[in-house]
Order: structure tokens, then C-alpha cells, then sequence
């Protein structure tokens, strides 16, 4: 893996550390006249790329790495049923004004189709409803199953899966979402989603957790 290529800010945030630690997030917010949260990003990033440990209640001390291969071992470790949200899953048979709403209401930017059995058979984007919208059917008469994404077009992830290799899926294959899916007789059944707004989380979860 490439070493990070850091940014001003985190630049600034080494030598601070370097010349002070350890030292609070608090202490090298104030140092930088920025908020804590401002900085939770950046001290989240060089934290796991190894250049800076933290202890609670301590501080954030400088560590000497200068390696991203920090970075990696941290990630692999994370699974997908530890950062899984709730799915948003609609039957196929309701119609393309029914998907909409459903969209809308839950601020969701895709939604997981089942058949009556709970089994995944599609999946709907924000881009497909919108494009589907343009034209002059009827959206009340048009089931959803007419416009979806289908099996076996259909990228999953199972919950034992490493998040890196989520957040692999989500890049190379240009999707805003995953469904988290356990395998049944039946086919599969959908237990949870993961999100880029899930990788965001889990990158912010190591400077919350030591909530310095």
C-alpha cells in the first residue's frame, strides 16, 4: 500500500504533535483556532495511517511511522456486520409512484426489491425513479419490477465480508449502496445495507471511541 500523501493541515497537526504531546484533540484544535470536530477527520486519518497513537484520556502522541500499511491492518480488521445499517427494502409488486414516495420518506438513495417470500430480486436507485419519471407512463400502473436492476446484475456483500472490500465494491462498481444479504434455500435474503456514508463512519469511529 502508498504511503498517504498528507495534507496542509494534517501537516501542521504532525508538528504540533511532534512539539507537544501528548496533547488533546481539544488543545491542537485550539492551537489551529478550529473546531474539534473540524479536525476529527484528519486526526481520525493519522491515527490509522500510523503517524500519531492515542491514548484516552492522554492525548495524541507522535509515533514515528511513516507507513500506510497502518492503515490497512486497521481496515481488514473491520467487518461488515460491525458498521451495517438497517435496509430499505420494498416489494416488487407496488407500483413506480409507491417506490418514489418510499424513497422520498426514508432520504435513501437506493432501495432493495424482495419478492413476497423476502428473497432480493432488484434493486431501484434514486437515478432509476428519476429517469423511469421523465417519460409519460403512468408511474401508478407500472410495477417496479418492470424497471429494476435484477438478479444476477446485482452487486451483494455478506456481513462477514471485510468493510474494505465493501468500500472496494462501491468504488469500482460506481454504486451508492450495498445490500447485506444471507443466503437462504430460497436465495438471498437481505439483512442490512452498507453505504459510502457507512465507510465515512467507520473512518470517524477510532477518534470517537477514544473521544479525546
Amino acid at each position: 500500500m502508498e504511503p498517504i500523501e498528507l495534507n496542509k493541515r494534517q501537516v501542521e497537526i504532525l508538528d504540533i504533535v511532534k512539539e507537544n504531546g501528548p496533547i488533546t484533540g481539544e488543545q491542537i484544535a485550539d492551537r489551529l483556532h478550529l473546531t474539534r470536530s473540524t479536525l476529527r477527520p484528519d486526526l481520525a486519518i493519522l491515527t490509522m495511517a500510523g503517524y500519531l497513537d492515542a491514548r484516552p484520556r492522554v492525548g495524541y502522541f507522535y509515533s514515528g511511522k511513516k507507513t500506510g500499511q497502518a492503515i490497512s491492518d486497521t481496515m481488514t480488521k473491520w467487518k461488515v456486520k460491525d458498521f451495517q445499517s438497517v435496509p430499505v427494502v420494498i416489494q416488487e409488486h407496488i407500483s413506480v409512484y409507491d417506490a418514489i414516495c418510499q424513497l422520498f420518506l426514508e432520504d435513501v438513495g437506493s432501495m432493495f426489491v424482495v419478492n413476497k417470500t423476502g428473497i432480493l430480486t432488484g434493486v431501484v436507485s434514486r437515478k432509476d425513479l428519476l429517469r423511469i419519471s421523465i417519460g409519460n407512463q403512468d408511474l401508478n400502473k407500472m410495477p417496479v419490477h418492470m424497471m429494476m436492476t435484477r438478479m444476477p446484475n446485482i452487486t451483494v456483500c455478506h456481513k462477514d465480508d471485510s468493510l474494505l472490500s465493501a468500500a472496494q465494491l462501491l468504488m469500482d462498481r460506481q454504486i451508492d449502496s450495498l445490500p447485506v444479504v444471507k443466503r437462504t434455500d430460497d436465495g438471498l435474503e437481505v439483512v442490512g445495507r452498507v453505504t459510502k456514508t457507512t465507510i465515512t463512519r467507520a473512518f470517524l469511529a477510532l477518534a470517537d471511541e477514544h473521544d479525546i
